[in-house]
């Protein structure tokens, strides 16, 4: 099979069992969703996969090969940033490059390219303390591209970022995506990872609690919210309910059932209550994470 599969794995940090038993595949280019509170078992996983450390049980592979450093072709972007403050941006780029065994004149295209992309290129003889938080962080992302990696994990990779940045990033990964690379996400934003995801895993205390395609998880759900567009005062339609949310012209609202919610709508209309939208939503992936872990 080709892609990322891992099989069983474990690790343990003298008493404490950091993973207990992980599986999981990713057979397509895509981006999965890695998934846990602090101290879940995450990066304890991501630097299995990277080979950063030994597993102790399992077996974690990359197109039938046991993942080691020279099988695979992987860029990582980590929670805790790199950058050298008093060093510019170039030279940097180019250190990184090199320790992944690019030619100078590969890396620079590559350099060049991305920072074209990422909207830093006035940025390149800088050293990186002149950088705000939001492009040494593109910078970083940067170094986890350049030599064109096949596997590519992102731990946290908008913090930091504003919504202009983010958006840039975010088109960047799908890009990724689309040229054929296979990208685990970690992230604490839920709303980023229903996003990008398909397919999440969710960790608590090294065990799997929650695995699988997210929409199918989300299926097996019962409606939990209503959306309601509306300039009307209806708040005393909505004594039996729990506002979770209003403004001048929208009210969500908490629904114990689907059954409720449409009668809700049943009386608005015969009132003569003017609706622009009016919609029954699953829980969010924020609200299962939470039914999950939040213990």
């Amino acid at each position: 099979m080709s892609g990322l599969v891992l099989k069983d794995v474990s690790k343990n940090f003298a008493s404490k069992k950091a993973v207990d038993r992980i599986s999981l595949t990713i057979d397509h280019p895509s981006v999965y969703g890695l998934l846990g509170t602090n101290g879940a078992g995450k990066s304890t996983t991501i630097r299995m996969i990277l080979g950063i450390i030994t597993k102790d049980s399992g077996s974690i592979t990359w197109n039938d090969q046991p993942v080691d450093r020279k099988n695979v072709n992987f860029g990582y972007l980590p929670e805790e940033r790199g950058v050298y403050p008093k060093v510019k941006i170039i030279d940097q780029l180019l250190y990184f490059a090199a320790l992944k065994g690019m030619e100078k004149s590969a890396a620079l295209e590559s350099i060049y390219d991305w920072a074209k992309q990422l909207k830093v290129e006035e940025y390149l003889e800088m050293p990186a303390e002149k950088l705000s938080k939001g492009n040494q962080q593109k910078i970083q992302f940067m170094t986890a591209v350049i030599h064109n990696p096949d596997l590519i994990v992102l731990d946290e990779p908008f913090s930091g970022l504003d919504p202009v940045n983010t958006d840039i990033l975010k088109n960047l990964i799908v890009k990724l995506v689309r040229d054929g690379k296979f990208i685990i996400m970690s992230a604490h934003q839920m709303s980023t990872i229903e996003e990008f995801c398909n397919d999440i895993l969710i960790l608590n205390r090294g065990k799997t609690v929650l695995q699988g395609n997210l929409k199918e998880i989300k299926s097996t759900y019962p409606a939990s919210r209503v959306i309601i567009g509306t300039t009307a005062d209806i708040k005393k339609y909505l004594k039996d309910f729990t506002i979770e949310n209003q403004t001048d012209s929208q009210y969500i609202i908490k629904i114990k059932s689907e059954a409720s919610a449409h009668k809700l709508l049943d009386t608005l209309v015969k009132d003569n209550i003017i609706i622009d939208k009016f919609e029954i939503m699953k829980p969010t992936l924020n609200d299962i994470f939470i039914e999950k872990v939040g213990a």
